[in-house]
Order: structure tokens, then C-alpha cells, then sequence
């Protein structure tokens, strides 16, 4: 078999950075078209990841698909603003629309809307703002007008979350003004889901103590894949009065799947929702959303300004949905995808990710020197290599070694991930490409 080209140069950043010095010399003269384009191609291409290759096998990135790209052209050949209807007329229509068209497609409540945000990070920030928003009109104030002092005691005020939640939640608590602190770690399972009876313990021990607000289950952690029990857990958030968010991030693509689809059952009870197209769907970055199931919850958001966003000005806005103003038309590349590709060519493709990780999982399930950590539920597996005679204080040195030199090699793209304090290998389908035999060759 013919060596295949790397993933990338495999140069290390001082190499990088020597080759890409000539782009930052902005000088009085310009460069022709030409030597714009050679200067780029020369300089950095080498130097990207290819996540076209069934050898990337790491990370949430794909290739855009024809489709997706078609929609990107046009969204940058206008450039426009999606704020609203004064800046974009049809990019503000298109959004709105795609966001009900969207929450059709998932089966939402029909009073269910959404908004097109930079990232799942940033879905994910206000989606725990509108909890704490909430909780604070419970309380009698204005969390817009008068912050966490309105709180009597805003030490109290806590967040629970799975062990393996995504850190942008910590990132959420930071940005609020909460701390870390506000977050409260739910046990996971031996499947790394949260584990429901150990969590309503804990609820119990700290109830007393701390004013729980939001609860957040992950369909589809970052880690392995896995999706937290939502029914159970929506049923806990009611019991506790508390905000009910669903990151979806990464795996809620997969609800589209009916073989996958029971796994989400009771998604329909979550306050609020955070999904990223860019993961599966070969949409071009940026391109994720936050679901709300009462579209008036939004309004939490909304800032108007005398110039701008005018509480008079004609409908839709979408940039009174979130703190952005200027906003990229992101439910263009969406929109050409699914409309080109059909709902059956995404299925398929979502599909491809499930079966290549779970027959990659029954494979390596008889090996005898491959110790599972999990079953999958996405489209994510992690393992170790264990030898036998490997003494359980070697397992994590060997990991990182065998992920060095998989990297070092340049032909594939794997990655690292800790469980039970130990480090363990990662392998991730995020492209139909990514056969089962591709895997089992790295």
C-alpha cells in the first residue's frame, strides 16, 4: 500500500511560525492576486489539518460538505450582518424560519424556538443565564438590573452538572460572576452517564445549603460520548424548580437517527437546548444553536438602543436571542446542507459514526490487551492498551506514549482523554469517511 500523505506538515510551532512570518508583514505595497494566493498555499496549507481524511480520528472538526460550502460562498460573497430586519432583511427571515423549521425537526414543544450562536460555548454561557435570570425573578428583581447583588446570599447558588461536563460550563460559572464554586459535580456511572440515584443523594445532602437554579445533563459528552439519562434528570430539575439544560453539543445530532433517538427521550421537557451543526454535519465553523422551549424566554436577552434594535422596528431580530450585534449568517450553510443533501443522506451519514465506533467496540471487546472504558453511545470510544504484565501505575504512561508517536508520525490524528484519574486513548467518527477498518488500522 502507497504511503499516504500526512495529515499535516507534522513541523513543530517554531517551524510554523517561521513559514508563516511573510503573512504578517503588512507592508505600504500590496501583493498581485498571484503571489496572494501562492503565499498562502505555500506558507500555510501545509500547515492545516486535513480533517477530510478518514486518518482524523480525534476531534469534533469536518469537512465542509458541497452543499454547506455552496451556502457559505453566498453568505460571504454578501457579507451580511444578521441582526435584523433593518441590516438583512432575507438573512433575518431565513434565521427565524430555520429556527422553527428546526425545532420541528427535533420535535419540540410549539412554543419552541432558537437562535444561531458563535459556539457551543457561548450557547451554553446563556443558557445558564436565563436560568439565573429566572431564578432571579422568583426571587422578586431584576438579575439584568441589578446583578448577583440581588440575591441575599449568592454563595448559595448552585449548578449541577455531570463530572464529565464540558468545561465551558466552568466557564459559564466565571463569566456570571458565580465561580466555580456554583458548580456541583453529579456522579457518573460506569457508563460515564450521570448516575440518577447517586444524584438525587447528593441533592438531598446539599439542598439545605445551596439554592439550585439549573440543572445541566449532557446528551453526548466530550469525553466518550455518552448521553446523561434525560427523562430521569428532567423529572429531578422540575422536582427542584430548577432551569433544565440539555448540552447537546456534540450529540444531539444524533437524535435525528431513530435507532439513537430513544437515548434523548424527554428533550422536549429542557428549558433550553445547545446543539453544534459544525460537529456532524460538515457545516462550516461557526455554526451552532440554543433551543429554548418557550420562545418568550428569549426576551431575557433582549437590549434596544435608539439607533439600532428598536423596540418599534419591524420584525424579526434575531440579535435581540443573544448578546452579539453583528452576526454572521450561519443559517445559510445549515440550510443549503440539509436542503441538498436530504434527511435520508443525513441520517446515513450520522448513522456511519454510530456503527464504525460500536463495531470498533465489539472488536476490541476480545482482545485481551485492550481494557474498555465505557460502551459507546455516540460516536466516541476510549480504551487502553494493556499488555499483559503492564503493572496499572504503567497504563497511563504508555497511553500518552503510544498517542506521541501516533501523532508524531503525521498519518493520523488520534487523541487522549482522562477517566478514573488515569489517561486513556480516544477515537472519534465524526465523517462517514471514518470506516470501521480505519479505525481498527490506527
Amino acid at each position: 500500500m502507497a504511503k499516504q500523505a500526512p495529515l499535516y506538515s507534522g513541523a513543530d510551532p517554531a517551524t510554523v511560525a517561521a513559514d508563516l512570518a511573510p503573512l504578517v508583514e503588512f507592508t505600504e505595497q500590496g501583493l498581485s492576486p498571484h503571489a496572494l494566493r501562492q503565499l498562502v498555499e505555500e506558507r500555510l496549507l501545509p500547515h492545516l489539518m486535513q480533517y477530510g481524511r478518514p486518518q482524523f480520528q480525534s476531534m469534533f472538526n469536518a469537512f465542509p460538505s458541497a452543499e454547506a460550502q455552496y451556502g457559505a460562498e453566498v453568505a460571504l460573497q454578501y457579507n451580511q450582518g444578521v441582526t435584523n430586519w433593518q441590516v438583512s432583511p432575507g438573512g433575518a427571515v431565513l434565521e427565524e424560519m430555520a429556527g422553527r423549521a428546526l425545532c420541528r425537526l427535533f420535535n419540540l414543544d410549539e412554543t419552541a424556538d432558537a437562535t444561531f450562536m458563535y459556539s457551543g460555548t457561548y450557547a451554553n454561557q446563556e443558557a445558564v443565564y436565563l436560568a439565573l435570570h429566572r431564578h432571579a425573578e422568583r426571587q422578586g428583581f431584576d438579575l439584568g438590573e441589578q446583578g448577583l447583588a440581588g440575591f441575599a446570599d449568592p454563595a448559595r447558588l448552585a449548578i449541577l452538572v455531570s463530572a464529565d461536563a464540558h468545561f465551558s460550563l466552568r466557564h459559564a460559572a466565571r463569566m456570571l460572576g458565580l465561580g466555580q464554586k456554583a458548580l456541583v459535580a453529579l456522579p457518573v456511572d460506569r457508563e460515564r452517564r450521570i448516575d440518577v440515584r447517586e444524584a438525587r443523594r447528593l441533592v438531598r445532602e446539599i439542598k439545605s445549603e445551596r439554592d439550585i437554579f439549573c440543572l445541566v445533563a449532557t446528551t453526548g459528552t466530550t469525553s466518550t460520548g455518552s448521553v446523561d439519562p434525560v427523562h430521569p434528570l428532567a423529572t429531578l430539575a422540575a422536582e427542584l424548580g430548577a432551569w433544565f439544560h440539555l448540552d447537546g453539543a456534540y450529540g444531539y445530532a444524533y437524535k435525528l437517527v431513530p435507532e439513537c433517538a430513544p437515548l434523548f427521550g424527554g428533550d422536549d421537557l429542557a428549558d433550553s437546548i445547545t446543539w453544534d451543526p459544525h460537529k456532524q454535519l460538515a457545516v462550516p465553523i461557526p455554526n451552532s444553536l440554543l433551543f429554548v422551549r418557550d420562545w418568550r424566554d428569549f426576551g431575557r436577552m433582549s437590549l434596544y438602543s435608539g439607533y439600532f434594535n428598536r423596540r418599534e422596528d419591524v420584525e424579526p431580530n434575531p440579535g435581540l436571542k443573544s448578546p452579539p450585534t453583528t452576526r454572521p449568517f450561519s443559517a445559510l450553510p445549515l440550510v443549503t446542507a440539509l436542503r441538498g443533501m436530504g434527511l435520508r443522506a443525513v441520517r446515513s451519514e450520522l448513522r456511519a459514526h454510530v456503527t464504525a465506533i460500536q463495531e470498533l467496540a465489539a472488536h476490541l471487546a476480545i482482545q485481551p490487551d485492550v481494557r474498555l472504558l465505557h460502551r459507546p453511545d455516540t460516536g466516541i470510544l476510549c480504551f487502553q492498551m494493556v499488555p499483559d504484565g503492564l503493572a496499572p501505575e504503567e497504563r497511563s504512561a504508555l497511553q500518552r506514549r503510544l498517542y506521541e508517536e501516533v501523532m508524531a508520525s503525521g498519518q493520523r490524528s488520534i487523541s487522549t482523554t482522562t477517566l478514573h484519574g488515569e489517561t486513556v486513548l480516544r477515537l472519534l467518527a465524526v465523517s462517514s469517511k471514518v470506516t470501521t477498518a480505519d479505525l481498527l488500522e490506527t
